[in-house]
This record gives structure tokens, sequence and C-alpha cells, in this order.
């Protein structure tokens, strides 16, 4: 009794300052999710695909005959994409909180969408699988998908067809509000979609967003932001996981305090 009237006047305490109370994610349970998400080092080698820091990405040395890339959220830099258009890519980008992407590409060079990418089809969203039909590329052909869509991109993943999720030969996604694995729903609400990937594709590198920082509990440290990069499983020969981090390549995001990959993340 005395335990539930504690419980009670804690919840009552914290609801007016927007806080709850949720059941913790076993310490185990989110050890072993970082293991499962260590990197490798492959035969494909890595390069800088974009900026030189927000809005560049490591990627494998593998993108010839790659027909498309498909980049849903828009940013104020198109770096990115214009290195695929460079590599012979078609280019189809989403997002409906703006107009029109103010990018340095010629309009004829790229399709643009004003539409998020969902679970629904409708006037504001539209599901990967739709997008991916409507760019009307070669189903036999592979893509290229580079997702940054703020949250939005774990209901996006578990949405899209075996199928499609497949065709992409490499995956670059920012993976947002990763220190939420420590809720019990939002840890199968993070995991369920990323866990797709790893059944066709590696994890080959990792890098975390300075411009979230990083939660520490229970010895862990988990940025709270991560960008990683896979690529399928049948481009790869040989692999070995990764020790080294950061890259040589890689680059801070921001002018926020530096931020790298945490050990556990690459050597436990």
């Amino acid at each position: 009794m005395i335990r539930k009237f504690i419980k009670k006047m804690i919840k009552k305490c914290m609801h007016p300052h927007n806080f709850y109370l949720s059941a913790v994610t076993p310490t185990h349970v989110v050890s072993d999710f970082i293991k499962d998400f260590r990197p490798y080092t492959t035969n494909q080698a890595l390069i800088r695909l974009g900026a030189s820091g927000d809005g560049g990405y490591l990627v494998p040395d593998d993108l010839e005959n790659i027909a498309a890339c498909f980049s849903p959220g828009v940013d104020r830099v198109s770096e990115f994409e214009q290195d695929c258009l460079g590599k012979n890519m078609k280019i189809f980008m989403a997002d409906a909180s703006v107009d029109f992407p103010t990018i340095n590409l010629e309009p004829e060079k790229f399709s643009f969408i004003k539409k998020h990418i969902g679970v629904l089809n409708n006037d504001r969203f539209i599901t990967m699988d739709k997008w991916i039909s409507d760019s009307k590329v070669d189903k036999d052909a592979d893509l290229l998908l580079q997702m940054d869509i703020e949250g939005a991109e774990y209901a996006a993943l578990t949405n899209i067809s075996a199928e499609n999720l497949k065709r992409f030969r490499i995956i670059v996604i920012e993976a947002h509000g990763l220190d939420h694995l420590w809720d019990t729903v939002a840890f199968e609400h993070i995991s369920t979609p990323l866990y797709r990937i790893l059944e066709t594709h590696y994890c080959v590198h990792i890098h975390p967003n300075n411009v979230g920082g990083a939660l520490t509990l229970n010895n862990i440290t988990i940025p709270r932001l991560l960008e990683f990069t896979f690529l399928r499983k049948d481009r790869v020969t040989t692999k070995t996981l990764s020790k080294e981090f950061p890259h040589a390549l890689d680059a801070q995001n921001t002018m926020a305090p530096p931020l790298d990959l945490p050990k556990r993340w690459y050597d436990s």
C-alpha cells in the first residue's frame, strides 16, 4: 500500500511538469541491441558523399549501377544528392514541410513531392512503397536510401515491404531519439524497424550527430542521434568487426561539443 501511495504521489508531482513514469528497458536488452548493430569493415571501402559537416555521410564505395537515390527529408544543403547525381543516379526527394527544396540542382535533374513519408497515402503522406512505385524506376534496379525525417523513420521502415527494402543496396538512416531505448514501449518502436534492416543488410558505419548529445545510464552511453550506414549482404564478400572510430572521413555535424561514437558501440 505504501509503495502504491508513493508511486501515486510521484506521478501527481511529475505530471504538471510534463514528466511521466514508464517501465525501464532492462540493461541487458539495451546492451544486446547495441551489440547487434556493431558495424563491420567489409571489402567495400567507405567514401564520403555530401557536405564536409552536417549533410555528409559515409557510404560504401559500391555505387556503380545504382539507379536512383531516394532522399526523404529536405534540408538546407543538397551536396549529398548532388554527389549521387554525379554517380548517374536519378534523384527523388520528399518533404511536406517545404514548398520546394532550396537546393543547387536544376529542377529537371530531380523529382520532388510535397509529402511526408508515412504509413498512409493521402494529400499529405505517402508510403515508401507507393513512392517507389510512382517513380517508375526499373523494378530490377538497385536503389540508395538516405533518410532523415526527424523520428518518422521508424514507422516508414516498419511499413515498407520486404521486397522494396531489399532493393536498397545502401541505406543511410539518421535515427532519432535513441535515448528513448530505455523506455520499454519506445524500445520496440525503435528496434523493430532497425532489426528489419539487419535481415538483409550489414551495418557498416555509425556516426553520432553531435547536435543531440548523449545520455548515459547504467554505464551505457547512447547518443540521441546516430547516422547508420547499411550495405546489402550480397555485396559483402569479407567482413570483420570495425575497431577504430571515428573514421578518418568522419566530421562533427555542428559547432556543438564534439561527440565520438562510444566504445561500447563497436568494441564490446
